[in-house]
């Protein structure tokens, strides 16, 4: 019986699991893309450069291709 309630513990249990680099791309990249447009909003673009600039080259270099494919992200800042 003691072993019986382990060994469904253990099937319920659920370790938790760290989010994959897409899964944190993809909530960066929502965050970027609402920031541009509030920034675009207020007319202050240039302080949202300074800050996104180098991070979106990243985030677009870690991305999965399958990714890439899928949702055909595109620079917001360089129109490419």
């Amino acid at each position: 019986l003691f072993i019986k309630s382990w060994l469904r513990i253990a099937k319920l249990w659920k370790e938790p699991k760290c989010p994959s680099t897409d899964e944190w791309i993809k909530k960066l990249w929502l965050i970027y893309t609402m920031e541009y447009y509030v920034a675009m909003r207020k007319n202050e673009i240039w302080p949202f450069v300074a800050t996104w600039m180098e991070l979106e080259s990243v985030m677009l270099s870690e991305i999965s291709h399958t990714e890439k494919d899928r949702f055909h992200m595109f620079s917001l800042l360089c129109g490419s």
